[in-house]
């Protein structure tokens, strides 16, 4: 948001400003006035009331490690006079800088005469960015996409959730908008971004309809109702600028020649030329996978986790981790971050945690159970739900075989059916009955928010012996970090299986093509180089350049 120094909103809250100092590291009470944040700017800058021009903030984070007395975490830009001078004068100091340019600069443009068109094949955050930064860069790209569009998916998505009839193309992992689309919608990650494109992705979701808070909250999220439309959005404007998106067109084959990609062939038996394909199509493309290691091109497991979703009162977590303060309307629904490391070496570790949310039944493929977890923007369900999901490596689980991965996880999944009782319920257990091994029969005080429904069993099969007794030995720990974290009514489902891509197509550094296929561009989750809506946007935006610079050479 944006402000003149008498606290009045801008209108070009959505400018990343150049020019301007950034202040980090201001911190200010909960409940503090807007005039809090002028008087702190003045006294950090050392200047007059009447040299504040105009500020905006760029981050809010909060500081919770007082739980009694929690801060709000101020990143400023803001304008004044004599900016030299104050920098100058200020120049030793850390927390004030000439703040960055993060305006998106487009590396490329089509020519007036182009031949060919680029491919984009899915259209979850990946394939979304690569095509719209392709459509306005002018290339008009055509993207295929093997499920539906959003709205249509959304129904799909849920008479499953309700009735338990899967559509195997269409589904919570298949179709417009990708697998975030139902999830918590966040909007942060932790991936390296000198050329600030994630920037870039917050300011095109504000555009096509997102709150303008998550430009500048440290943890921003969108949830799934708001994110449907922002998607349908983001579609209309790659069409307006010449895009071509075409649904239920699943691509079965790659046609490669000397090492260069030629075309692709859908289901129907089109052939389509392109020597240029962008390949976005998600962590749960099992049979894309098989097809491109068919073919030769180039994959490697890579690691990935597995685990139960955790269900407790969202009250329990709010308490534990803001105190006296909980439910208060900034810091909303509480989230946590949890990690142990077991005595037998495995690591296990929240995933994916949905404060106020939902644990949703994500299978893609029939016969099998998978569960994710999901929160609207409001966060307002009575339960909090997470992944306490187990690492697992290639080199250690499932060595020579980069497919391996995807054998487990079906193999998992397969068990999980039969275990919740071959009905798409989900086998589930109290955590109080999981850590005693033994069968549960009744559910206590936490009702599971998983549809089509939870048949209570003993998940001791449910995962390999060495994920159980991490995870055993996990949750007592967790609850040194949040109190009755291992409450004995709180409720495990399984399984956990799609935290990310058990391959990764590798790519080179430089163009981002894969390594031994000339004209495929892997991104995204699927090919291993993103885990989250945010990231998987930024990479989409990275490939599009790559692809859009070997275009006009």
């Amino acid at each position: 948001m944006g402000y003149y120094c008498d606290s009045k909103p801008t209108t070009s809250s959505l400018l990343d400003k150049l020019n301007m100092i950034r202040i980090t590291e201001i911190k200010l009470p909960l409940d503090h006035l807007p005039s809090a944040i002028v008087a702190a700017v003045i006294k950090k800058l050392g200047i007059n009331a009447t040299d504040l021009v105009e500020y905006s903030i760029f981050k809010r984070g909060v500081d919770a490690r007082k739980a009694d007395a929690i801060l709000l975490a101020y990143t400023l830009d803001v304008t004044v006079n004599g900016e030299t001078k104050v920098l100058a004068k200020l120049k030793k100091d850390p927390h004030v800088k000439l703040a960055p340019d993060t305006s998106y600069h487009f590396v490329a443009q089509a020519p007036a005469d182009l031949k060919t068109r680029p491919i984009v094949v899915g259209l979850g955050p990946s394939g979304l960015f690569a095509a719209l930064v392709l459509a306005q860069s002018g290339f008009k790209p055509l993207i295929l996409e093997r499920g539906k569009a959003v709205r249509e998916r959304t129904k799909d998505t849920f008479n499953f959730w309700r009735k338990g009839e899967l559509n195997a193309e269409s589904n919570v992992q298949y179709g417009e908008g990708g697998a975030g689309t139902f999830s918590d919608g966040k909007l942060y990650s932790q991936i390296k971004d000198p050329k600030h494109y994630g920037r870039k992705v917050l300011n095109e979701f504000v555009q096509a309809g997102a709150p303008e808070e998550i430009l500048y909250v440290s943890h921003p999220h969108i949830g799934t109702f708001r994110l449907v439309g922002m998607v349908e959005k983001m579609r209309e404007t790659i069409i307006a600028l010449g895009g071509e998106i075409r649904f239920q067109s699943k691509v079965d084959d790659i046609e490669i020649e000397d090492g260069q990609v030629q075309a692709v062939i859908l289901a129907s038996g089109e052939r389509i030329a392109t020597h240029h394909l962008v390949l976005a199509v998600g962590h749960s493309a099992r049979d894309t996978f098989e097809m491109i290691h068919q073919r030769g091109i180039y994959i490697e497991a890579k690691p990935f986790s597995i685990g139960f979703r955790i269900e407790h009162p969202q009250s329990l977590i709010d308490a534990a981790r803001h105190g006296p303060n909980a439910q208060h309307p900034i810091l909303g629904a509480a989230d946590y971050k949890l990690v142990h490391h077991a005595s037998n070496g495995r690591s296990v570790y929240s995933f994916c945690m949905c404060p106020g949310g939902t644990v949703v039944a994500s299978a893609s493929e029939p016969g099998c159970v998978v569960t994710n977890g999901m929160s609207q923007y409001s966060r307002n369900e009575r339960n909090a739900n997470a992944g306490i999901v187990v690492g697992i490596t290639p080199e250690v689980d499932f060595p020579g075989d980069p497919l391996a991965g995807i054998a487990l996880q079906r193999k998992l999944e397969s068990q999980a059916y039969v275990l919740g009782g071959s009905t798409y319920q989900a086998p589930g257990q109290l955590i109080g009955d999981f850590l005693s091994n033994k069968a549960s029969t009744e559910f206590g005080q936490v009702t599971p928010s998983y549809t089509p429904g939870v048949h209570l069993t003993n998940l001791e099969t449910a995962l390999p012996e060495y994920a159980i007794t991490a995870i055993r030995e996990a949750i007592p720990e967790f609850a040194k970090q949040i109190k009755d974290f291992d409450l004995a009514d709180g409720i495990l489902t399984g399984v956990e299986t799609r935290t990310s891509s058990p391959i990764r197509i590798k790519r080179n550094d430089d163009n981002l093509q894969s390594i031994n296929t000339k004209g495929l561009y892997p991104t995204g989750e699927g090919a291993g180089y993103a885990g989250g809506i945010l990231s998987a946007g930024v990479d989409g935006i990275r490939v599009a350049e790559a692809v859009a610079l070997s275009m006009v050479k």
